[in-house]
């Protein structure tokens, strides 16, 4: 029974892919399709959908730093649109009962606000993926977006715990005294765990057993236990090679998850035609997040990506609903209904954030008028004067490159990474490291970059060094670029929009691309 819903996972998720979209478009397309044909999920299918969203938990974890959460434009533009966006729902719910309409009729104001509190959350393992195939996990939107799900799973374990009656026993207190003291432990088998087919086996072994099995034996929500493990090793140098190593077998896993919402929806015309009216209010949602961070400072783009992130219902939704329903609060219909809107708002989302930049860009005068006048240091313009080579991305490969051209030609070249803490390290290594976003329209048009003869576009992934290309032809910038691609035809994709040069780094290392751009610019 598996093989033929991956099958079919497989080839709905190759046709969208071809399309252009993103695979998990077709993923949701397949389980509709099986549970029309009359199957159902499996015992085996709804575990391995756990699985991976627990494993996807540990991995936001390993990335995550809790000073992120504690920063006003986090924790409170999410726990303000939690309660408009709440008594929003529930107000719609209410007026729409009033009128008599089917399934809202049955609803008391107890039972629509509980309906209303699952359609204000968004969805993690959308916002994941979405961040991920963008290459901006690390970018500020991508953080704070990440941040404010993280508060929103927070207000809904705290739900959990309250209406399942499900509450801490006397193994939490020693659960929370005991990880402290575990983590130098944690930390020397990590360590000593090296790069191989262990590593993968470690971060499995950590979000399940430690994380998930250790916190729901203590009476705490499982997966909050993977998050909370996954942050204890966000610190640690090798949390980012550990969260690559178990990238694969986490996508794989969440396969299931997306089948399983198609699998699980009860279909009626009834469900399916509430979830277009729930859908119709997603623009106002998403509103109120744009609002709630644009007034914390950020600037336009960085609150409308992040808020083009959340455009979207969740599986959370679906959590809530479904002990709701067990509780006879409400019906079984509308868990139909929840899964039906979280499966449109995710075929909504993907193509919207693919082309947020270019919706930007379209209405960014328009947005400018209402942004605040003061920066957060994280958006503060960047300085490029004097500077004549520019590598955008500073991981290994730029790394390498950086070092390579400022042996023999010290103080003409700059690195530009979106990560805070790699900036950081760069800087303390007295390297001139600048803190900006490649992909950012806005970083083009107030950077001076007149007398910069090369940009080597040096990010992991290939999307990135699409987007910051396009920003960069659109800027006006003359000079020469090149850039790195992993396989021969993202290296022909960046030649045919002009690239002048490309550099397969799985062939040659960073000093390599150095050379091959110093042999360009200075002979």
């Amino acid at each position: 029974m598996e093989i033929i819903f991956f099958a079919t996972a497989f080839v709905c998720g190759f046709v969208v892919y071809q399309l252009k979209l993103p695979p998990l478009i077709g993923f949701l397309i397949a389980g509709f399709a099986l549970n029309l044909c009359g199957f159902q999920s499996t015992e085996l299918l709804n575990s391995v959908a756990d699985l991976g969203v627990t494993l996807l938990l540990f991995s936001i974890g390993l990335k995550l730093r809790v000073a992120n959460l504690l920063k006003p434009q986090v924790w409170a533009p999410a726990s303000i649109h939690i309660i408009l966006s709440s008594a929003l729902f529930c107000g719609l719910m209410l007026f729409l009962g009033y009128l008599a309409l089917p399934m809202f009729d049955e609803l008391s104001w107890q039972s629509a606000l509980l309906v209303g509190f699952a359609f204000s959350f968004s969805s993690t393992v959308f916002a994941v993926k979405v961040l991920e195939e963008r290459g901006e996990m690390a970018s500020l939107h991508g953080k704070i977006a990440i941040g404010i799900l993280v508060m929103q799973d927070i207000f809904a374990v705290i739900f959990l715990a309250i209406s399942t009656g499900k509450t801490p026993n006397g193994w939490a207190l020693a659960l929370f005294v005991a990880l402290p003291l575990l983590r130098p432990v944690m930390f020397w088998i990590l360590n000593r765990s090296k790069h191989g087919e262990l590593l993968p086996l470690f971060g499995f072994f950590f979000a399940l057993v430690l994380g998930y099995n250790a916190f729901e034996f203590a009476g705490l929500k499982g997966d909050l236990g993977a998050l909370i493990v996954g942050m204890m090793f966000a610190p640690h140098k090798k949390a980012g090679e550990l969260a690559k190593s178990l990238l694969n077998l986490k996508e794989i896993l969440l396969v299931g998850f997306f089948l399983t919402i198609g699998l699980g929806a009860e279909l009626t015309v009834n469900s399916l035609l509430i979830a277009l009216v729930i859908i119709m209010v997603l623009p106002i949602k998403v509103f109120l997040y744009y609002v709630l961070t644009n007034a914390f400072k950020l600037r336009a783009r960085t609150s409308l990506l992040s808020a083009f992130t959340l455009t979207n219902y969740s599986e959370f939704g679906l959590i809530v609903c479904m002990v709701a329903a067990t509780s006879g609060l409400i019906t079984n219909e509308w868990l139909a209904v929840m899964a039906i809107a979280v499966s449109i708002t995710f075929i909504i989302a993907s193509p919207l954030n693919k082309r947020s930049n270019e919706i930007y860009v379209k209405i960014e005068q328009w947005l400018l008028r209402f942004e605040s006048d003061t920066r957060l240091a994280e958006e503060l313009p960047v300085n490029l004067n004097n500077t004549r080579i520019v590598i955008f991305g500073m991981g290994r490969i730029g790394t390498g490159a950086y070092e390579t051209i400022n042996l023999t030609h010290p103080g003409v070249v700059a690195g530009v990474d979106i990560k805070p803490e790699v900036v950081d390290k760069h800087v303390r290594r007295n390297r001139k490291a600048l803190l900006a976003d490649a992909t950012d329209p806005d970083f083009w048009q107030r950077v001076n970059h007149s007398n910069v003869e090369m940009i080597m576009l040096a990010m992991p992934k290939h999307m990135q060094n699409i987007f910051a290309l396009e920003q960069l032809r659109a800027s006006g910038y003359q000079g020469q670029v090149t850039a790195i691609a992993n396989y021969p035809d993202q290296q022909k994709e960046l030649e045919d929009m002009g690239v002048d040069s490309t550099y397969n780094f799985y062939l040659e290392a960073g000093s390599g691309f150095a050379e091959h751009v110093k042999q360009k610019l200075f002979s």
